[in-house]
């Protein structure tokens, strides 16, 4: 049963009132073409695409798969499922299917809105592919509900009424963890972002973020919308170094937000392609370091800010602000959420001291959905356990010190350790694996493997690592994976993971 609330904006609603201020700017940049997409169009799409979701039986509170790259399809879906009152499950589309499988069973989805261009596959749930195809009279939204939509399932425990979105998140278990955002939580990232950044109508970006993450969601395309601003989707629907400034150049963008990798490579490209006109440069989702940061100003003429966030806080949680030049770790001040460093006595740090970071607040989810234990474990009276290190100077200011968690962090992706040790050790010729984390100039780190062969002949690491992609996302694939005769182990007898990078990630360099 769906715990009832009290009523809370709809994230339609935020867009919709950009369009009364705005109804002639472009909301969106869609297609190869370029074709502009007005707030006035947007929203009767909006509308339009709602209706058919409320017609073919879908009710407020059923949970909706979003499986598409950041395309008109994604956006409109989105926007559509909130205006009809629906739970938007964003999904990853390079997630094995089987993958997919499970989380749209975990949040009990009744169907996934696709894009049109997007294979289905093998999928044991009904696939509606939605396009937005353009037309003399503009563009106009397609959708194919061939397929009946699962019957009313319950719904995972801890839902509520004024949940508007479903996150999922990894974790050192490597069992995802559905984290609900409230339209409250949303509304209040966004305002977080505007407010941080001065967003307004006469901004634009381009969308390199994916959408099914909370830093392309939130970051890029919500706040934009909500500022009135421009959204430029790129034609394939995920950042390319070959289009990207022209898509600047199209968009007349103001300002772009990415990882870290993202930024890296424009700056090989940049001599030759950038043409100016940047207001600021956003990075997320991974540190940046000191170099890059310089490069960038230096490179693009534009202030650099360094954002922090996660999705157990609606993404956001600090940023500098355009007066400072990101060193490495250093994140700013609090855009929205209260930050406490605590100690492993679990009592608040004096300032500079290094702790935990937790966070309470608007934008912090209440827990997981489903998960009590995981809930009870990262969540006490309302503050969140980040799980990362950092210190606040008496001046308010965040500086991450690195992460209590295991997560591998590959260029803003979280790879859980657990999950692909498991994918290993489930290879007929391996019987034990460590997985960890290696430092990377691009990827700021790459995931590294070292097994352990069972009795028949040692496994082909080429061949290891064609096992490891058909069952996981390219992300989470090891970059090396080397055969040994033992692993190190803990005094309770399982793999020391620590050990084994100590050990093999220094014979790897």
């Amino acid at each position: 049963m769906i715990e009832v609330t009290a009523a809370a904006p709809q994230i339609a609603a935020l867009v919709e009132a950009a369009a009364r201020r705005h109804p002639e700017t472009p909301a969106l940049i869609v297609t190869a073409n370029r074709v502009p997409v007005t707030y006035r169009d947007l929203i009767t799409l909006v509308d339009e695409l709602a209706g058919q979701l409320a017609r073919r039986g879908l009710q407020p509170g059923d949970r909706v798969a979003l499986r598409a790259p950041n395309s008109a399809a994604f956006v409109l879906g989105f926007l559509a499922a909130s205006r009809a009152g629906l739970v938007a499950v964003p999904l990853d589309p390079a997630l094995p299917l089987a993958e997919q499988n499970a989380r749209i069973a975990a949040a009990g989805a009744r169907v996934a809105l696709i894009d049109q261009s997007g294979e289905t596959g093998e999928t044991a749930f009904p696939c509606w592919p939605v396009s937005v195809p353009v037309s003399r009279g503009g563009l106009r939204i397609d959708l194919d509900a061939a397929a009946p939509p699962y019957p009313v399932s319950a719904a995972p425990d801890g839902l509520r009424s004024d949940d508007a979105v479903i996150m999922f998140t990894g974790g050192t278990t490597g069992s995802p963890k559905m984290v609900p955002w409230t339209c409250d939580n949303i509304a209040s990232a966004v305002r977080g972002v505007i407010d941080t950044y001065r967003l307004g109508p006469q901004d634009a970006t381009v969308a390199v973020m994916p959408l099914f993450h909370g830093h392309g969601l939130v970051a890029a395309l919500l706040s934009t919308l909500a500022s009135g601003g421009t959204v430029l989707l790129p034609a394939g629907g995920r950042f390319s170094a070959h289009t990207f400034w022209d898509d600047i150049r199209a968009a007349h963008a103001t300002w772009f937000t990415a990882v870290p990798t993202i930024h890296q490579i424009l700056l090989k490209r940049a001599a030759a392609e950038h043409s100016g006109g940047l207001r600021f440069i956003r990075s997320c989702s991974a540190a940046l370091s000191t170099q890059t940061a310089q490069a960038l100003r230096t490179e693009f003429g534009a202030p650099v800010m360094s954002a922090y966030g996660m999705t157990e806080a609606t993404h956001q949680v600090a940023s500098t602000t355009d007066d400072q030049i990101p060193a490495a770790g250093f994140v700013g001040c609090s855009t929205g959420a209260q930050i406490r460093i605590v100690g492993d006595d679990g009592r608040p740090c004096p300032p500079d001291a290094v702790g935990e970071i937790w966070l309470r607040g608007r934008t912090v989810a209440r827990g997981y959905l489903g998960d009590p234990d995981a809930t009870a474990r990262t969540f006490t009276d309302g503050w969140l356990h980040t799980g990362d290190l950092g210190s606040l100077s008496a001046g308010g200011e965040l500086t991450l010190r690195g992460r209590i968690k295991e997560l591998i962090n590959r260029a803003g992706e979280k790879v859980s350790p657990e999950r692909v040790e498991v994918v290993l050790t489930s290879h007929p010729n391996v019987v034990e694996a460590a997985v960890f984390g290696v430092p990377d100039p691009i990827y700021g780190e790459t995931v590294a493997a070292v097994v352990v062969a069972g009795a028949s002949d040692h496994p082909d690491t080429t061949e290891l690592a064609s096992f490891c992609r058909e069952r996981l996302a390219a992300f989470e694939v090891p970059a090396t994976i080397q055969v040994t005769d033992e692993l190190p182990h803990t005094a309770k007898g399982s793999v020391d993971r620590r050990a084994a990078a100590e050990k093999f990630g220094a014979s790897r360099a």
